[in-house]
């Protein structure tokens, strides 16, 4: 009965968990180039239930009854790295990577930079003309040395090909660098999800397999109604596990209480 508790306590705080991540990934359903998240869930070592009822000859022998789950825990926590909608805003220093890779941006942090990347090609141009994002990291480029550098346009018009060459007035200045990683099962091993919707990773490459589109931006690959209908689940289980909770609690309760009671 102890275990039952262990059992339904541990389908509680995986339901939470996974209930955390259907909130984020439809609270960020509007934010550009968002990429969906779930995790996965994985019992407990199951234990082999056994007792010494079975005779051969004239002595008690092991039987085994069969296996018990002591419960569930979190697995893995995946993204979905999938193609999100391009759709197109008419703002020059939108972005949108169709395929795959990811911007490079520079954040400024204690001691030094650090680079991040992002499918985010929300931009914008700070006070001293450098492409940045809307958190104020700059935008990395290839210069015409070909240099990583902060993309810099100044004021004048901005055109972009597909390869990602920004061109001032028609004179190039830089390619957007677009990085990618090596994956393995399809999944990103050195790729890991940290805030304001930038990645941080190890042993970044270049992408080939992909296109820069100027003035669009990629949509959240979040399905709406797939998550609601996973919230709906998740909550049917959180409530039947506080109800087998209850009981076994109610059980205990009666058992310490009442059973040997002398009455």
């Amino acid at each position: 009965m102890i275990r039952g508790l262990y059992s339904a306590a541990s389908g509680l705080i995986t339901s939470e968990a996974k209930q955390n991540v259907i909130m984020n990934n439809i609270a960020n359903a509007n934010t550009s180039g968002y990429k969906s998240e779930n995790i996965s869930i994985k019992s407990f070592d199951q234990v082999m239930i056994s007792n010494r009822d079975k005779m051969q000859g004239n002595r008690n022998v092991i039987n085994n009854i069969g296996y018990l789950s002591n419960g569930s825990e979190i697995d893995e926590r995946n993204t979905n790295f999938s193609q999100g909608l391009v759709k197109e805003t008419g703002i020059k220093t939108d972005f949108a990577i169709e395929g795959e890779g990811f911007f490079v941006v520079q954040r400024n942090e204690v001691g030094g930079t650090k680079n991040y990347y992002t499918r985010d090609g929300h931009f914008n141009i700070d006070g001293n003309g450098y492409l940045v994002t809307v958190n104020g990291d700059r935008v990395l480029g290839y210069n015409n040395n070909g240099q990583l550098e902060p993309v810099y346009v100044g004021s004048g018009n901005i055109s972009c090909s597909k390869e990602g060459v920004i061109s001032v007035d028609g004179a190039r200045r830089s390619q957007i660098a677009v990085a990618d990683f090596t994956k393995k099962d399809n999944k990103y091993d050195n790729l890991n999800k940290v805030s304001d919707n930038l990645y941080e990773g190890e042993n970044p490459i270049l992408a080939t397999n992909y296109s820069v589109k100027q003035s669009s931006l990629e949509a959240a690959n979040v399905d709406i109604i797939k998550e609601m209908s996973d919230m709906m689940a998740v909550m049917r289980n959180f409530e039947s596990d506080t109800k087998v909770l209850k009981a076994l609690d109610e059980t205990l309760g009666k058992a310490v209480n009442e059973i040997g009671t002398v009455r």
